[in-house]
């Protein structure tokens, strides 16, 4: 998944505006104690952050 498609998802799930505050600021143990971008940051694939995402927010099967 490219960064464009994860963040498109993000967008569509969360709001244009909740999305980078989220991104910026929940940190996931399932992430490693890290927030989405510092996932991000760190070198984990987008595809696997989209996954922690929509299983630790519930995101509806639509739009995994």
């Amino acid at each position: 998944m490219r960064l464009t498609e994860f963040w498109r998802r993000m967008h569509e799930h969360f709001g244009e505006a909740y999305a980078e505050s989220f991104a910026r600021d929940h940190v996931m143990s399932e992430l490693g104690g890290r927030t989405v971008l510092q996932a991000l940051d760190g070198g984990w694939e987008a595809k696997d952050v989209w996954r922690v995402v929509c299983g630790n927010q519930g995101v509806p099967a639509r739009l995994r």
